[in-house]
């Protein structure tokens, strides 16, 4: 019998799960390997920076990377949007892309190959940006493509939105509604798994989240940026949109109150995560856009953003002291924070893993 102690993941050989590193192992790697920054680092490694920054005179020049490793389909329409993303919350323009393509072993043909580089290729041009380099190669020891992204933006120093802005007393707003993404993965990679429980039509909507509500939030932040005083933005991903209200907070030392019944949740992704048994809030949630306002610019915002047809939602208020409750009739709540991300789970578990494998083209196709 096994007397030892519970030990934690990544300590005596325990493995990690699926997932992000945990946030404290990650910050003491940080700590320890990243040297003294050059003094043109304007912006850094560190927890709810997803994107570094970088001085070059006139112009900053703004950088980051992130793989696509839950999505299956439609990869290379991923790939692009959710890079860009993180570089339009800095308030700046994403411009140039490059991306590593892992291709499996015995399961890439011509027609997967050539699909991938439609998608980049469309959603690069919807947004106006140039591919200018990358990698591809058919990789042993991988089940399903993986692409991972380096997106390059600028932005004039003075326009600069940093993710750590964030003030006691602004207006916490959320454009769209909650788990984009997750919501299209989940309909287009667990396909088989939900085709009996829920119907068809639903299934095809929620599939089509992709584009429509979509997942760049560049439009978002373009919009928000033009129409008052926008102090931070965070696109919340893995860990969904609880985790991402808690990062915006944290980044800029602060709390916040939610208004638990603000929050916008599709139908669609209510009626598929109760099948599988997820927390929407706690679901890849790329699509959506996390604003803090100044307070009397909050107004001005959200109608700036309904008027171009997206969604916006004032969800809370930013305060002074940590934490972060959900609020509603019933009293004050602490709202969880997911040390990863619902999905994850689904990838352990032997018939989903199947279902991703083996059912991924059974989903709708999206035009491109």
């Amino acid at each position: 019998m096994d007397t030892k102690p519970n030990r934690a993941p990544g300590c005596d050989g325990v493995p990690y799960p699926v997932g992000k590193l945990p946030q404290a192992d990650l910050v003491a790697l940080l700590d320890h390997v990243m040297p003294h920054p050059d003094p043109r680092v304007v912006f850094g490694p560190g927890l709810g920076r997803d994107a570094a920054v970088i001085d070059f005179g006139d112009r900053y020049l703004v950088t980051k990377t992130d793989p696509i490793t839950f999505a299956t389909d439609e990869i290379g329409w991923y790939v692009v949007n959710i890079n860009a993303n993180d570089i339009a919350c800095l308030g700046a323009k994403p411009r140039w892309f490059i991306v590593t393509l892992l291709l499996p072993e015995g399961q890439t043909d011509r027609a997967l190959v050539e699909s991938i580089f439609g998608q980049l290729h469309a959603a690069s041009q919807e947004l106006g940006i140039n591919v200018v380099g990358g990698h591809t190669e058919i990789t042993h020891g991988i089940d399903r493509p993986i692409a991972v992204g380096a997106m390059f933006g600028e932005v004039a120093p003075e326009d600069l939105v940093r993710s750590d802005g964030a003030r006691a007393g602004d207006v916490l707003i959320l454009t769209k509604g909650i788990a984009v993404e997750g919501t299209a993965i989940l309909a287009r990679d667990f396909h088989d798994l939900l085709c009996d429980a829920l119907d068809p039509e639903l299934l095809a909507r929620a599939s089509a989240f992709l584009r429509n509500p979509g997942l760049s939030v560049v439009k978002d932040a373009m919009i928000a940026t033009s129409a008052g005083e926008i102090h931070a933005m965070h696109d919340p991903t893995e860990g969904g949109v609880a985790t991402g209200i808690h990062e915006i907070s944290e980044a800029s030392g602060l709390g916040a109150d939610i208004d638990a019944d603000a929050l916008p949740v599709y139908p669609e992704t209510l009626a598929i995560c109760d099948v599988l048994g997820l927390d929407p809030l706690g679901v890849i949630a790329s699509g959506s856009l996390l604003i803090a306002v100044a307070p009397r610019n909050a107004g001005a915002v959200i109608e700036a953003l309904q008027a171009q047809g997206i969604a916006a939602t004032a969800i809370g208020v930013l305060r002074q002291t940590p934490g972060v409750e959900l609020c509603d009739e019933g009293g004050r709540r602490s709202l969880r924070k997911f040390a990863r991300d619902e999905i994850a789970q689904l990838f352990e578990t032997p018939a989903a893993a199947q279902a991703v494998t083996e059912g991924e083209h059974n989903a709708p196709p999206l035009p491109l």
